[in-house]
């Protein structure tokens, strides 16, 4: 049997990172997005997530950069406002880990990606609400959605690495009165 949980994105995060001229990386987060879970408590692999990203929420910090990443040279955020996740199916991989795969659908491509993820376990807050808290990574090659911008360096390299690596870290709460039977 599986419940549907609201993600709670007051006590969540989807953090990225990528290579800046070869040297460095800069770090972002998407600042506004939801979802939810469809949890199996007792056998997680027959669970499900869909998360809806706002790509203009992009938040690195300099308002130059967050403009020019909202820009068609890389998100096209007026053109492709929402990135969205949607799992397929989800693997155990050993103890509290797992594989979720599903298809990330961003600046109109959709790929199938691969998220290393661990189920933390479910508790109750001082409220009554049933809680569960996950995490989970990927690293995306950002070419493979189309984007595609950068400048050469003349010391050699280029100006944006093509990997994107993503942390994510989540909360959830469990709908009163929402449940739903395995098929």
């Amino acid at each position: 049997m599986t419940n549907l949980w609201d993600i709670d994105v007051g006590h969540s995060a989807i953090h990225f990172w990528v290579r800046h001229m070869v040297i460095s990386k800069v770090h972002g987060r998407f600042a506004k997005w939801s979802g939810a879970i469809q949890l199996d408590e007792q056998d997680p692999t027959r669970s499900s997530v869909d998360v809806r990203i706002e790509t203009a929420s992009i938040d690195t910090q300099v308002a130059d950069r967050d403009a020019h990443l909202r820009s068609p040279d890389f998100l096209d955020a007026a053109r492709y406002p929402q990135m969205t996740f949607r799992s397929k199916r989800i693997e155990k991989a050993g103890g509290s880990a797992y594989r979720l795969v599903g298809d990330l659908e961003l600046h109109g491509v959709t790929r199938e990606v691969t998220l290393e993820a661990e189920f933390a376990g479910t508790g109750k807050d001082p409220w009554g609400n049933e809680r569960a808290g996950f995490s989970a990574k990927a690293a995306l090659d950002r070419r493979d959605f189309g984007l595609v911008w950068n400048a050469a360096l003349e010391t050699g390299g280029v100006l944006v690495g093509e990997k994107v690596e993503i942390a994510i870290e989540l909360e959830a709460v469990k709908k009163v009165g929402a449940t739903t039977v395995a098929a």
